[in-house]
């Protein structure tokens, strides 16, 4: 069976890796990024630059779109010369950014007046998961479109379940953000204790990551933490980004979420310090400017 041809749009911390490993696995693949700079490296990888998201569109069977928020997904696929100028029947668009659950249906629907499909695909497991091709990817639309799809997740991720229907995997991806940054709370307060009372937090780290306090935050950010390295798999401003969604939609459905509201609070402080830019863990400076403390290995 011949490979699709596919197109990426968006190369950005998590796309970069993630069109890199498309052309490890042998896809003929076609890129678009706003700044066209970052297309150079995907270019000298193999890759052919296209001028817009319509020419993607129109040299691709399978487009994959991977940008930052719900504007930007809406006028690359709708926009001035978006996919949808480009877009030929039997194509498959497959959206990898996290943006509202509405929109992505609302897209699918234009998508398919084209006479082509639409997936949702968002994506967890940060720049280290973009790289290694190792991110969950959780997936809403048709099973069928899903199993064309399928091969072409595969060489982007490991963990790959389609959830539901069209906008599931936004969803999803949003109850996934509230997990992330709850876990994020729960480690900046427990180092920040440790540091409190007096151990070496280093050996706190070690001892309790492996039992059933552990988890992926603590075991990849724990670390950073500790050596002050701020650098980032998913900046603060992504995560706000991704948290307004959550506490939008949570808003729609009428459920309380006041630690997760508590967390986007936590978070503004740190964007108001112009820190924004760096890692969703650096949440513990907030905690570190509340208690005075600062945690050091």
């Amino acid at each position: 069976m011949t490979q699709p041809t596919v197109g990426y749009i968006g190369l950005g911390i998590m796309g970069r890796g993630m069109a890199h490993n498309l052309l490890k696995a042998g896809y003929t693949l076609n890129v678009w990024n706003r700044t066209a700079s970052r297309m150079d490296e995907l270019a000298s990888a193999g890759a052919t630059p296209r001028t817009s998201p319509a020419d993607v569109a129109a040299h691709s069977d399978i487009i994959i779109i991977c940008v930052s928020d719900t504007p930007d997904v809406v006028a690359v696929i709708a926009g001035v010369d978006g996919v949808l100028q480009g877009l030929r029947a039997g194509a498959l668009v497959i959206d990898m950014s996290t943006i509202s659950p509405q929109t992505t249906v609302e897209l699918a629907s234009q998508v398919r007046a084209k006479g082509a499909s639409m997936l949702d695909a968002p994506v967890s497991g940060g720049s280290e998961g973009a790289a290694k091709g190792t991110l969950s990817i959780m997936v809403g639309g048709d099973e069928a479109d899903f199993n064309r799809a399928l091969p072409v997740f595969q060489a982007m991720g490991k963990n790959i379940v389609l959830v539901g229907a069209q906008g599931a995997g936004q969803t999803v991806k949003l109850v996934n953000q509230i997990l992330v940054v709850g876990n994020a709370l729960a480690m900046s307060e427990a180092l920040l204790f440790a540091q409190a009372g007096g151990v070496d937090v280093t050996k706190a780290l070690a001892a309790v990551s492996g039992g059933a306090a552990g988890s992926w935050m603590l075991s990849n950010r724990g670390p950073q933490i500790l050596n002050r390295d701020w650098r980032p798999g998913f900046t603060i401003d992504l995560q706000q980004k991704d948290l307004r969604l959550v506490l939008a939609a949570a808003d729609d459905v009428g459920v309380p979420l006041p630690g997760t509201a508590l967390i986007f609070q936590l978070y503004r402080t740190l964007q108001q310090a112009g820190l924004g830019h760096e890692g969703n863990h650096a949440l513990v400076k907030a905690l570190e400017q509340l208690a005075r403390l600062e945690i050091n290995a």
